[in-house]
């Protein structure tokens, strides 16, 4: 089971923790997502994940961080457009095949004492400097909370929940790491159990441009694919791509490939437009064939949408027959808010 628990995963901290964590017959891990707009890949192997810790015996709580989202100024800090996409992410777990697991919202935890008395002993172990590296979990510089001083409780508060929530293990994308972090490290001091980190890779910009280090983001839709794109658009994104022949770092096409694609198909076909087409049994495979030139990147990308398109048609399919909350959102976000 550990194999299903450490799939696709970035980083574990730590594995020796892992394996005593894994002899226990009851474990709990959590993964918590801003309400902040549509759904795109990233989310969609996380969804993955969570499937993984499920099948692994883990009991998975799901934190919908509304009060972490208006902090962040997310869908322009309105809380009845936050909520609404709160429950959209719901419908966005189930449409990508998310069964047993609970939903908190952060608004119902701070409301408790308890919760505020976390976050106060967490920030009483912690250095603003600390707090300050910590900045990038939430996509923000260290400088923007100057002059929003409510930005610096973020971490704070990402901390508070590990504990308060009390899970065994932290899901998240490795640019939730410092939070993790620091959890850890403050985690004796609070007399807190000690959380195990479990980092996803993160998928990188689809755009040239975006080239340093940049990830999907739903703020640039031309840079993620999204699980609502039709085909046409699966494919104008994909052909628009950063994919330089012969290159695999950061190549967000071939991470597509490693991180969805071949974790939902046990084979790839790559059909090619001068040979014939190219079966490949493993990422590994394809990768190799990618850097040596043998596969060309307009023909992998191809496949990739191809591929893609068979993942996401029954997400829009049950979008479809699940419209409510998703048009609420985009009522939302179209009238700005």
């Amino acid at each position: 089971m550990i194999d299903i628990v450490t799939r696709n995963l970035k980083e574990v901290v730590t594995i020796e923790e892992l394996k005593e964590l894994m002899e226990k017959e009851e474990k709990m891990a959590y993964i918590g997502f801003e309400p902040s707009g549509l759904v795109h890949l990233g989310w969609l192997m996380c969804a993955d994940k969570v499937k993984d810790l499920i099948k692994a015996g883990f009991n998975v709580k799901i934190l919908l961080a509304d009060w972490h989202a208006w902090i962040n100024d997310k869908l322009n800090g309105n809380m009845e457009a936050i909520r609404i996409c709160g429950e959209y992410i719901k419908d966005a777990f189930k449409a990508m095949g998310v069964e047993g697991v609970e939903y908190v919202y952060a608004s119902d935890m701070v409301k408790d004492d308890e919760y505020w008395h976390l976050v106060l002993k967490i920030a009483k172990e912690t250095t603003l400097a600390r707090v300050k590296r910590a900045m990038d979990i939430m996509g923000r510089k260290a400088e923007e909370a100057e002059k929003d001083v409510s930005k610096f409780f973020y971490p704070l508060m990402q901390v508070a929940d590990i504990f308060y929530l009390g899970v065994d293990a932290a899901l998240g994308g490795l640019d939730q790491r410092h939070a993790h972090m620091l959890a850890r490290d403050v985690c004796k001091k609070l007399e807190m159990k000690k959380p195990i980190a479990l980092h996803t890779p993160i998928i990188s910009s689809l755009q040239a441009k975006e080239r340093m280090d940049a990830k999907m983001s739903k703020s640039k839709p031309e840079s993620a694919i999204f699980i609502h794109d039709d085909y046409e658009t699966i494919k104008k994104k994909i052909r628009r791509a950063y994919c330089p022949e012969g290159i695999a770092e950061q190549n967000p096409i071939l991470e597509i490939a490693n991180h969805i694609i071949f974790q939902h198909f046990d084979e790839m076909e790559v059909k090619r437009k001068d040979a014939e087409p190219i079966v490949f049994k493993s990422y590994d495979e394809l990768e190799k064939a990618f850097v040596s030139r043998e596969l060309h990147p307009l023909d992998l990308k191809m496949a990739v949408a191809d591929y893609l398109e068979k993942i996401l048609l029954p997400i829009r399919q049950y979008f479809e027959k699940h419209p409510n909350n998703y048009q609420k959102l985009l009522n939302y976000m179209q009238n700005k808010y």
